[in-house]
């Protein structure tokens, strides 16, 4: 059978646009629930400015009480090198880590999200490339928008494309293509994905779809008839973006089981332990 890999997204880019400080404890609780479903992409938190993400402040206290399990890569976001600072000083011996970093497909959302032009916001990357390549962490990249922006409407494919192709000048990293208000379908998906294939091959691509407009399912089987192998979900459906008008909801990592397992994929990954771990996501809302 054909192996699909999830990339669990829900104790990062789902709990932290959530109203209510999730504690400590819960965060960790989850997390190491995940750990024992088999998945082995698992993000728990990012080093951004606690100002603009409350929700993320107590990373380092995140980080230090995971109970790691082997084979299991945990990420965290950094968007720059002070966040890099931050990753450096609070991750823990033996475990295995990712650096994430995003930029945006549309100039609108790259000013109301970064305060700089797209092509600024890749330039400001190369620092924490460097190091985390002198350092032997893996490195991801982050698309946001790449079919609709909240400020700009259409994203063109092109635009997508061009933003993949200056990412991977700065490092061969893997990159998630993230459809971050929901609002794409499964034609503009299609186009998003031809021109973006030109650039980068599908085994190094995932899909990241919010189920907002209730279409992520449908992207996710274009995305797959397009040969991607890989998918961001966040268990519970939690998540959102703090700064995306109207994006609540990453696709749910238990629905994305049920579809890829019905069509006959193999994802390693344990339905009932899933389901344990969206019962608790759900119960910190």
């Amino acid at each position: 059978m054909t192996f699909v890999s999830l990339h669990e997204v829900g104790p990062r880019d789902g709990l932290q646009n959530e109203k209510r400080i999730i504690p400590v404890a819960e965060k960790v609780a989850l997390i190491d629930l995940l750990g024992r479903s088999g998945l082995r992409d698992i993000e728990v938190g990012s080093f951004v400015s606690p100002k603009w993400v409350p929700q993320m402040a107590e990373t380092p206290q995140v980080m230090a009480r995971i109970a790691p399990v082997a084979g299991v890569r945990y990420g965290v976001l950094v968007p720059n090198i002070r966040g890099w600072d931050g990753f450096v000083a609070a991750r823990q011996p033996g475990v295995v880590y990712e650096v994430a970093m995003f930029v945006a497909a549309s100039e609108g959302f790259s000013q109301a999200n970064l305060n700089c032009t797209v092509a600024q916001s890749i330039a400001r990357l190369e620092p924490v490339v460097n190091a985390a390549q002198a350092a032997g962490v893996a490195l991801r990249g982050y698309i946001s928008c790449v079919t609709d922006c909240p400020f700009d409407g259409k994203v063109s494919p092109e635009a997508v494309a061009q933003v993949a192709a200056a990412l991977r000048r700065l490092a061969p990293m893997p990159l998630s293509l993230g459809d971050t208000i929901g609002a794409g379908k499964p034609a503009t998906v299609a186009a998003m994905l031809d021109a973006v294939l030109d650039v980068v091959p599908a085994a190094e691509l995932a899909g990241h779809f919010h189920d907002t407009g209730g279409q992520a399912l449908a992207n996710i089987a274009v995305a797959l008839d397009k040969g991607l192998r890989a998918f961001d979900s966040a268990v519970g459906g939690l998540g959102g973006c703090p700064y995306a008008p109207g994006a609540p909801g990453n696709v749910a990592t238990e629905a994305v089981l049920e579809m890829l397992h019905a069509e006959g994929f193999t994802t390693h990954v344990d339905p009932a332990v899933i389901a344990a771990a969206a019962k608790m996501a759900k119960g910190m809302r």
